[in-house]
């Protein structure tokens, strides 16, 4: 079955870093693109970014461009989400999930078929 599974969250100041992990498994890796999303508590989930399944294109929110960056590594069956600059709004649980979907790629949660179980990002001002 298809498995999602995120680490690397933690308690960070801001202006710091982390990057995020999403180990997949269950499918084949190489034929989705992925994406990243957050929750921060009372909140709605948002998009942050998404990549296509080769890794050649990238899609960011507004309110992260410039300061986190996603890539996946197809052998590895791992997308990653680098969050550079940190900010205490960047908090919120964040989770990575897959879509079947491709041209364009989504930014909307329901266009996303299998979700990770979250990891959490805490950062302090």
């Amino acid at each position: 079955q298809v498995q999602l599974v995120e680490s690397g969250g933690g308690l960070v100041q801001a202006g710091g870093s982390l990057r995020l992990s999403c180990a997949a498994s269950g499918f084949t890796f190489s034929s989705n693109a992925m994406g990243w999303f957050r929750q921060a508590p009372g909140k709605e989930r948002e998009f942050v970014a998404a990549i296509r399944w080769s890794g050649g294109s990238t899609y960011y929110a507004d309110s992260v461009k410039g300061r986190f960056t996603i890539s996946r590594d197809n052998a590895k069956n791992t997308v990653y989400l680098q969050m550079n600059s940190l900010k205490p709004e960047d908090t919120a649980v964040y989770y990575c999930a897959r879509t079947s979907r491709t041209i364009p790629i989504p930014t909307m949660t329901w266009a996303y078929d299998y979700w990770g179980q979250g990891t959490q990002v805490t950062v302090s001002s």
